[in-house]
């Protein structure tokens, strides 16, 4: 399978990662990755609040928070970049704040997609933040084909 315009989910965590090797495996040689990064609304509750006692060092805090996601996004964003110029695909990254499903479908509603990639949900006993995307309302509401690709740190097994 060799899609002409995929749209990638990707924030760097290693489910992610496996995803973006998955685009470029799918991509036709001509392709376009568009790299959605999808900062989830939970994030608007990471300041601290139990422990910030006065509303300077409450925004203080938040604008550092923002600052640092921001500085990994750009440099996530350069490295996928670098990869599917390596490549010889066209690439463009937007970045969205919300809920993940709702920012991917509105993503792949808007610009007219072969394929959505995504990584698949973290297994149990692997550390990290899980993302909750709701898988369910996503595969519901597209109207083009659906890439999960499997966590790397998945036991192929069948046990974990």
């Amino acid at each position: 399978m060799q899609a002409r315009r995929i749209l990638l989910a990707s924030h760097g965590t290693p489910g992610a990662r496996a995803a973006e090797t998955a685009a470029f495996a799918l991509s036709a040689p001509d392709g376009q990755i568009h790299h959605l990064v999808v900062v989830p609304d939970f994030w608007k509750g990471m300041l601290g609040d139990d422990w910030l006692n006065n509303a300077a060092v409450h925004v203080r805090f938040g604008r550092y928070i923002e600052g640092q996601l921001e500085r990994e996004i750009v440099a996530h964003a350069e490295t996928v970049a670098a990869e599917a110029k390596r490549r010889g695909f066209g690439y463009h990254c937007e970045l969205s704040f919300g809920k993940p499903a709702e920012c991917l479908l509105a993503a792949a509603d808007r610009d007219g997609f072969d394929l959505v990639v995504i990584g698949s949900p973290r297994p149990k006993g692997v550390p990290g933040l899980r993302s909750r995307l709701e898988l369910d309302v996503l595969a519901k509401g597209l109207t083009v084909p659906l890439w999960i690709e499997p966590h790397p740190g998945r036991n192929r097994g069948g046990s974990q």
